[in-house]
């Protein structure tokens, strides 16, 4: 048999393990020209609770009573197409399904020899192009600037502080637990770091950590921490909104202090993203990933939660910071 999970609701406000559903169908055989895929690890991450909603975006949203996908590193078991071979593994965009069938499309190899394979749904895939890709196009860091980063305890984060710190940069993370504060510090280098949740005012915690102001600020949560941050940023400082996971789950449209005044004032360039916006790099941003990886230039956290039954509570437990880097299920 083949288990599979459906989005059987719409998420109001956080999600909840009811808006999911098992349900088990016949293990598909492949055609001519398809490979069976056997699922080994899948990546669960914030913004597919965008995609849960019933509204236009940059990509197609979930439809009820269909499976969840996300990226996904699997096992190739059976094969009818000459480009893979039984015993391949690959990385692609697939359905929550411990089985799947596939054209090839959109499937790349990956090389168990060379580095882990969950590394390729972390450091060496999406989350590690979203970080070095935006920095390159958005940020356009400097060294001697200095880099804030929110979420900087998360995959994305933990990924941009280095590249700061391999720029020559001063880096300074914002995360929700002193162990987060620590681990950013001694494992990946950050010179400073902010516990939002024990801080009673943000503006001036990031003024005490940048006295020198920020030149670039690398967003993934939004609300009052970017804020903050703008409050602190400099003339021609630039931020990246790569996320704004605070907002993710509310109900109603929030509202907070008017920005323009400062984009102006600072001739401040704030720019979203979409790691897609930028595909073309892709193949040389994993090489230069991969570079650092074996220099020792660039580390990676993950949190590994195992069994195909766990991957919705591993996506809600996003929402609640229990995740240290990367959270990817190994089933």
């Amino acid at each position: 048999m083949n288990k599979t999970i459906l989005l059987k609701n719409r998420p109001k406000g956080r999600p909840a393990l009811d808006d999911f559903e098992f349900k088990e169908t016949k293990k598909p055989s492949p055609e001519k020209g398809e490979v069976l895929l056997k699922t080994k690890y899948v990546s669960v991450d914030p913004y597919l609770r965008g995609r849960m909603r019933d509204e236009k975006s940059y990509i197609e949203p979930f439809q009820l009573d269909e499976p969840v996908e996300s990226g996904i590193i699997a096992e190739v078991i059976e094969s009818n197409s000459g480009d893979f071979k039984k015993g391949d593994y690959i990385n692609g965009m697939l359905p929550w399904k411990q089985f799947n069938v596939s054209d090839g499309k959109g499937l790349q190899k990956v090389d168990g020899s060379k580095a882990p394979l969950s590394a390729y749904l972390g450091v060496l895939g999406l989350t590690g192009i979203t970080a070095l890709l935006g920095l390159k196009k958005i940020g356009k860091l400097e060294k001697g600037e200095t880099l804030l980063v929110s979420g900087a305890s998360g995959a994305v984060g933990t990924v941009v502080g280095q590249i700061g710190k391999i720029k020559g940069c001063k880096v300074v993370g914002i995360a929700g637990t002193d162990e987060k504060i620590k681990t950013i510090k001694e494992k990946f280098h950050f010179d400073e770091g902010i516990n939002y949740k024990t801080t009673d005012t943000m503006s001036e915690a990031i003024a005490n950590a940048c006295p020198n102001g920020v030149d670039v600020y690398f967003d993934n949560v939004g609300g009052e921490i970017l804020d903050a941050a703008m409050a602190n940023i400099n003339r021609k400082g630039r931020i990246i909104n790569c996320g704004a996971i605070s907002l993710y789950n509310e109900t109603e449209q929030p509202t907070g202090p008017r920005h323009e005044t400062t984009l102006i004032k600072k001739s401040v360039l704030m720019q979203g993203f979409t790691v897609r916006d930028f595909q073309e790099e892709f193949p040389a941003a994993i090489q230069q990933l991969a570079t650092w990886l074996q220099e020792d230039k660039l580390t990676y956290s993950e949190t590994i939660v195992e069994g195909f039954e766990e991957i919705p509570q591993a996506f809600i437990d996003l929402f609640d910071g229990k995740n240290k880097g990367k959270m990817i299920v190994k089933v």
